[in-house]
């Protein structure tokens, strides 16, 4: 099968050596997505709902590039660094995915790759149409 990678340019892809998204087949597989400017420069500081948008924003321009959307997204994994913020993140999750509804994960995780990062999400998309 056709292996196509997605770059967003962000910052980090050469230096870790990974892609914004991978797509193979009908499936889509989005890399953990922080709100990282492609300055690195961390956007909606301390602000939950405000990263994880940004995340949902990003996640969005690699699905959109693959030929996917939102509503192709079978699955969610959001790393926080306080669980206990869950409703922030959730409320950012919620706008995006309050109709498609995929299967969904929300752990804590000790830090993200940068201070001041609270979010981090994965998603896995299968383009059925």
């Amino acid at each position: 099968m056709k292996r196509r990678l997605i770059s967003s340019g962000g910052p980090w892809e050469d230096v870790v050596g990974y892609s914004r998204a991978v797509r193979v087949g009908d499936s889509v597989f989005v890399a953990g997505t922080t709100s990282a400017e492609p300055d690195g420069a961390i956007f909606g500081g301390d602000d939950g709902y405000l990263q994880a948008k940004r995340c949902f924003e990003i996640i969005e321009r690699a699905l959109h590039q693959a030929g996917a959307g939102m509503r192709h997204v079978v699955r969610t994994r959001m790393f926080v660094t306080d669980i206990r913020r869950w409703e922030e993140f959730s409320k950012a999750h919620g706008e995006v995915f309050r109709d498609i509804k995929p299967a969904a994960t929300m752990v804590q995780v000790s830090a993200l790759m940068a201070p001041g990062m609270l979010i981090e999400i994965e998603v896995d998309a299968v383009v059925d149409d």
